[in-house]
């Protein structure tokens, strides 16, 4: 079967390799893939600039949906045909203080799908039983495809932050991990202002389609201005920094309230410099957000099946995993929202 593959550490290194179809082990379930959303992640991978431990020749890719295709020994509880997600950590020791309080996605020995394991754009993969999430009859394979980074939002959102009905919130960077976070703002009540860049004119459109109360250009907007006329000059409950880029993380400490909640959840590719005095002075909940636990997936799932959030507008572009150098500079150079991949 085809699959893209990063086949030797360093930047580049990725090309399309034909690899054997994979058989479950114990306690695995065997997944046909549908259709594949590229993260910011697989740039970083094959950019060779991510501190997740990788391990070539792997084959990458970890959002996804598909149908069950195996079962390995002693696996109870799922039936091949099944509509199926995944999450994406594959590994983890589960006896770490981490693991133990249900948070493995900062276990030390976690190991990730697409990483460390064969991900997902090819034909089929292999996981755990346990990552295994069957979907709702409402949820389609397009929409389900994109539940991971919705769960990594899920995490910085109700575990990181708190967020309340009438809450002022600023979803700084309007690519599809900002336009989830401000669907799940709002589910949660909030008023949101959206904010990018010239770049981000159709981005900023589709915020608004899908339900933010402002969306603005930072770059030919004050959005200082902005922020006073929504929360009368006291600044914002909530930021949640979703671009990875200094200049949003700083503008978003200048323009949040005494203290409130900044999670920073976009990964840039360089060292982001802050100003730490704008945190102690104003007693600012600071955190990082990093991927998932099981408890998000939960929550983005219900998320999704219950209609509090809507995916498949987020989808922008397909292509066949063979067309893989175009669809990663679409999303490098932000042309469209999801890009997604199908196998061939």
């Amino acid at each position: 079967m085809k699959a893209l593959v990063k086949y030797d550490s360093g930047p580049g290194n990725m090309e399309i390799r034909d690899v054997p179809e994979p058989s479950p082990g114990p306690g695995q379930i065997k997944i046909k893939i549908e259709i594949a959303g590229i993260c910011g992640s697989d740039l970083h991978i094959y950019h060779s600039d991510i501190a997740i431990p990788v391990r070539p020749p792997v084959v990458v890719g970890h959002e996804f949906s598909g149908v069950i295709a195996g079962l390995g020994e002693g696996v109870e509880g799922f039936e091949i045909g099944e509509r199926v997600v995944s999450e994406t950590a594959f590994s983890y020791c589960g006896v770490c203080e981490y693991c133990m309080a249900g948070y493995y996605n900062l276990c030390g020995e976690r190991r990730t799908l697409g990483y460390w394991y064969n991900g997902v754009f090819t034909n089929y993969t292999v996981v755990p039983a346990g990552r295994v999430h069957k979907l709702p009859d409402n949820i389609d394979f397009l929409s389900a495809a994109m539940i991971e980074p919705l769960a990594c939002v899920s995490h910085a959102v109700f575990d990181l932050t708190r967020i309340e009905a009438g809450d002022k919130v600023l979803i700084s960077g309007p690519g599809a991990i900002g336009l989830m976070a401000m669907m799940v703002a709002k589910a949660q009540g909030a008023i949101t202002l959206v904010s990018g860049t010239k770049i981000d004119a159709n981005r900023l459109k589709l915020a608004k389609e899908l339900g933010a109360d402002y969306a603005v250009d930072a770059e030919s907007e004050d959005l200082e201005a902005a922020m006073k006329n929504i929360t009368g000059g006291w600044g914002f409950d909530t930021v949640l920094e979703c671009s990875g880029a200094a200049a949003a993380t700083n503008s978003g400490l200048k323009l949040i309230k005494k203290r409130a909640y900044f999670c920073q959840i976009g990964m840039g590719n360089k060292p982001i410099m802050f100003d730490l005095e704008s945190i102690y002075y104003k007693e600012i909940r600071f955190t990082g957000s990093l991927g998932s636990r099981r408890a998000s997936w939960l929550r983005a799932i219900a998320l999704l099946s219950q209609g509090k959030v809507s995916l498949k507008p987020l989808a922008s572009h397909t292509f066949p995993i063979t067309e893989w150098e175009k669809a990663f500079e679409y999303f490098e150079n932000k042309a469209g929202q999801k890009i997604m991949l199908k196998p061939v």
